[in-house]
């Protein structure tokens, strides 16, 4: 007889925003657990998430939002980092997993997954990798069962690493190659990642556990590339160059890849160690057998080949870093720029153009000024242009739009976007369609919120490129739909 929904343990996610995360709830079976997510903005996973699954909001850094959270859990995952962050990210990291193991240990959680890095502890290893072995030890400290997976590169349409190595062997014929991209690693797909993060529910062990995994090969960046141009039938010349230091390479990635800058040095400075398994023992406790490169990247590519994924590592919040967190700063008046426009067209052929915005469409009007201020934002360690979109044709809170981020959605109706830029304030760019007769009027509504002096000054020096990019940008909107759909003029 099946289990009724009452006698499912209940699982918790972690950063169910995130890569890992945003594919492993889908990957958990929802007839054998009760699936729960835990998030520090729960209307971004609205439409992520199985129907099933249960949302709570929740912080790692705030101890006392976790302790509803876990009331009930049988096992969490803790799949967080602050990669992303432009501060103190080990402080950071130490900190979160401190007060979940804490509140875990107190609401009685059987067993903690958790997700690290691969590395020889007896190295000196880089602030990330030390930073990933440390919370493993922090989480083991409260006394609640830890299984520790600890992976390598993982291979997989939209991560971190896929992403990097599908950029540069895309965009450039002829690459200068630092040492790093020659030291060895031992790369993982995916699905074989989250076969092993699913059948760690169950294993028996004996006490704590620290596992190594990866998949069948033992390869560098360089080999990754290779294998990748291989498949795509590109020719590719490499050229090793002993100059390019980690902080010039992480600038240069962040250039010609979707990597920002700062995530791009913490990830040059990881690779600089080989992460490969030196224990053995996960082949004899589970039942998974790894894929080699060529089949992980032959997967990875038939997802890309989709246009989006399901999941992208720039999906996590915390990829833009914690500089977005704007606690305890004094903000003024907002200023407000609103506009608007009659197009003889009804709402929904509207919001399909307005579905489009972004990525490869572009922003209906001067795009090389969207380019000029993605650069600039490049420049000052933001996320820029490069992320692009999940989808050219459908939106949903949450998602990253270029240098924006999904933060509300009305189908046909209203949509706002918050900006991720570096800017001194916040930012919010809106779109809301009414009913005007048999017509339809757009009103575009640019937000900020300044941060004294240095905000207004931004504001009011960018005010005549504002209106000349946002006027322009209604009218491309209404051409748009005009030559879509067959209006024949715009009011």
């Amino acid at each position: 007889m099946a289990p009724t929904k009452i006698d499912k343990p209940t699982i918790l996610v972690t950063g169910a925003s995130g890569y890992i995360g945003g594919r492993l709830i889908h990957h958990l079976d929802s007839s054998s657990y009760r699936i729960r997510c835990l998030a520090r903005k729960p209307e971004y996973l609205l439409d992520r998430v199985p129907e099933s699954a249960e949302i709570v909001s929740g912080d790692v850094l705030d101890e006392s939002s976790l302790i509803g959270a876990l009331e009930g859990v049988d096992t969490a995952y803790y799949l967080v980092h602050a990669m992303g962050s432009s501060g103190d990210f080990e402080k950071e990291e130490r900190r979160g997993a401190a007060n979940f193991a804490r509140a875990a240990k107190t609401r009685g959680v059987r067993r903690i997954v958790y997700l690290g890095g691969l590395g020889d502890s007896s190295e000196q290893l880089s602030p990330h990798l030390r930073s990933r072995h440390r919370v493993g030890d922090v989480l083991r400290s409260a006394g609640v069962e830890v299984i520790e997976l600890r992976a390598s590169i993982v291979i997989g349409s939209g991560s971190l690493s896929f992403e990097l190595v599908r950029a540069l062997t895309e965009r450039l014929p002829v690459m200068l190659t630092p040492r790093w991209v020659s030291v060895p690693a031992q790369p993982i797909a995916i699905a074989d990642l989250l076969a092993y993060l699913t059948e760690s529910l169950n294993i028996t062990v004996d006490g704590n556990r620290i596992f190594d995994i990866g998949g069948q090969d033992i390869v560098s960046y360089s080999g990754i590339m290779r294998e990748y141009a291989r498949q795509r039938h590109l020719k590719r010349t490499y050229f090793p160059v002993p100059v390019l230091t980690p902080g010039l390479s992480s600038r240069w990635l962040g250039l010609v890849t979707p990597v920002y800058a700062r995530i791009g040095r913490k990830l040059i400075d990881s690779v600089k160690h080989p992460t490969i398994v030196r224990d053995d023992s996960a082949s004899r406790v589970f039942d998974i057998s790894p894929m080699s490169l060529s089949e992980a990247i032959a997967a990875a590519l038939t997802n890309e080949d989709r246009e989006f994924a399901v999941t992208r590592w720039s999906d996590a919040l915390s990829s833009v870093g914690s500089s977005r967190d704007w606690g305890g700063v004094r903000f003024g008046n907002r200023l407000v720029d609103s506009r608007t426009t009659t197009i003889p067209a009804p709402r929904s052929q509207i919001f399909s153009t307005l579905s489009k915005i972004g990525g490869q469409t572009g922003w209906y009007h001067a795009d090389w000024l969207w380019r000029i201020r993605g650069w600039m934002d490049l420049l000052a360690g933001g996320a820029g242009l490069r992320r692009g979109r999940r989808d050219p044709n459908c939106l949903r809170v949450g998602d990253v739009l270029d240098f924006w981020r999904i933060s509300d959605l009305t189908s046909d109706r209203f949509v706002r976007l918050e900006s991720e830029m570096k800017t001194p304030g916040r930012a919010w760019l809106e779109f809301e369609l009414e009913d005007h007769g048999k017509e339809t009027r757009l009103r575009q509504t640019a937000i900020f919120d300044p941060t004294g002096l240095t905000g207004l000054l931004y504001w009011y020096a960018l005010y005549p490129v504002h209106h000349y990019v946002f006027d322009g940008m209604l009218r491309g909107i209404a051409a748009d739909v005009r030559l879509r759909f067959g209006a024949d003029r715009n009011g």
